[in-house]
């Protein structure tokens, strides 16, 4: 385009200057053809200029169309992967990735000589909510417990949700069984605050107790089995004598 502009140029000068000399029509016929047919190139790379935008924005399109596939595709793993390690009652990490965590956990503390605890938690006469209230009810006191143990754990620490009225509780970097005496009457006493919510148009208040069993590694333990068994069975020795949690022998 810029080569027939300056072309185009070069024959505007000519027909000013044929106009200039005695031989002006002769001039400006022969200058008025080399215009004609730079007309007809301008006008063909005008049009080859417009279908290379044409194709340019065509690229594009399907570059927004590849971008937006692979953001959906990168969504859609995400959901995925949230999905196998997490409870979707709760959105608690589940099982898998609570494993997954304090095997790394134990993997940490003895090459560092560290320690952490792991606290099952078992909900008192939770079946008494279902029976009475119904499923709905049940969920909700879940998700509100859920919840509360969110918010009162560290970053570096894990709840997961075992499954039913079960959860598990790492806590990393700690070996003072006073302290972690302490975290687990904290957690019975949020766990057994009101859960207030409507049911049936009708505002309710439901209250539940806990039972937590505490192992430690690696005094119960050094694999995620032992750990967790551990601490499954010091629950229920707290649930039986009523002493709200219990260390494993």
């Amino acid at each position: 385009m810029r080569v027939c502009a300056e072309e185009l140029s070069s024959v505007n000068d000519a027909i000013s200057q044929a106009l200039a000399s005695r031989d002006a029509l002769a001039g400006v016929k022969g200058a008025l053809g080399k215009n004609l047919a730079l007309a007809a190139r301008a006008l063909a790379a005008s049009a080859e200029l417009t279908s290379v935008n044409w194709a340019l924005q065509a690229a594009i399109r399907d570059r927004d169309m590849v971008d937006h596939q692979f953001a959906a595709s990168e969504e859609q793993k995400r959901a995925s992967h949230r999905a196998a390690f997490h409870d979707t009652l709760t959105g608690l990490p589940n099982r898998a990735l609570f494993n997954d965590r304090l095997e790394h956990g134990c993997e940490q503390a003895q090459r560092h000589g560290g320690s952490l605890a792991v606290l099952f938690v078992d909900l008192d006469s939770f079946k008494i909510i279902n029976d009475t209230h119904g499923h709905a009810a049940g969920d909700s006191v879940l998700q509100a417990i859920a919840q509360r143990l969110r918010e009162n754990s560290r970053g570096e620490d894990t709840v997961s949700r075992l499954g039913g009225d079960e959860f598990l509780y790492l806590l990393a970097e700690i070996r003072d069984e006073t302290i972690i005496g302490m975290i687990a009457d904290k957690i019975i006493r949020v766990i057994q605050e009101p859960c207030t919510f409507t049911l049936r148009d009708a505002e309710i208040q439901l209250s539940v107790g806990a039972s937590i069993g505490i192992s430690i590694f690696p005094k119960n333990g050094t694999t995620v089995e032992t750990l967790i068994k551990s601490a499954d069975a010091a629950m229920y020795r707290a649930k039986h004598a009523g002493s709200g949690y219990a260390f494993a022998h």
